[in-house]
């Protein structure tokens, strides 16, 4: 989360929870640009991602008092945002493409224009390999891989059982793997 600790964020849904709309703005903050993030890379339509995150937002303002503080807050947005995409992404029976990769190269060779014409070429292939994926290792592969969440957090996320959070992760990255032997990546 870009903006405040657990204590803070627990404590702003507490509020919320209580029908303080500040709070629940707060946390809205907080969590927006990840929520974006995570919508873009399922469906690759930034307008489909800003509207899937504010529905998001809005079934979790509507739904707060089930929230049980089980999970963290941001965890169980997350579900409700994977869910809704899958569902939109169902509703419209395409597989897009999902994502920029978090990318430049560090230091002065971000400016080289060979360099950036690799990581542009990297980007779009890694683009073209995760439109390949079915949904859900997509989906654990952008939680694992751009949010940097735990397989335990991604079975919370998503409401899969760990072990099948791993077998996706292990399959997607498997896949991944070969494609980069064919496309001869380095």
């Amino acid at each position: 989360m870009a903006e405040g600790t657990n204590a803070d964020q627990a404590e702003l849904v507490r509020l919320a929870q209580q029908g303080d709309r500040q709070a629940f703005s707060a946390l809205a903050r907080q969590v927006m640009k990840p929520l974006v993030a995570l919508t873009y890379r399922m469906t690759s339509d930034r307008d489909a991602a800003m509207d899937l995150a504010q529905e998001s937002l809005l079934a979790a303002w509507q739904n707060l008092s089930g929230f049980r503080g089980e999970a963290k807050f941001e965890s169980w947005l997350f579900r409700i945002a994977s869910n809704k995409t899958l569902n939109f992404l169902n509703a419209r029976r395409e597989y897009p493409l999902t994502d920029t990769i978090a990318a430049s190269a560090a230091g002065s060779d971000a400016d080289r224009p060979d360099r950036q014409m690799h990581t542009h070429d990297l980007r779009e292939g890694v683009l073209a390999f995760m439109a390949t994926l079915p949904e859900k290792q997509r989906l654990v592969f952008n939680l694992r891989f751009y949010r940097q969440m735990s397989f335990a957090e991604i079975a919370e996320t998503t409401g899969n059982a760990l072990g099948t959070v791993k077998t996706n992760y292990r399959e997607a990255v498997a896949k991944l793997r070969t494609h980069a032997k064919e496309k001869g990546w380095k």
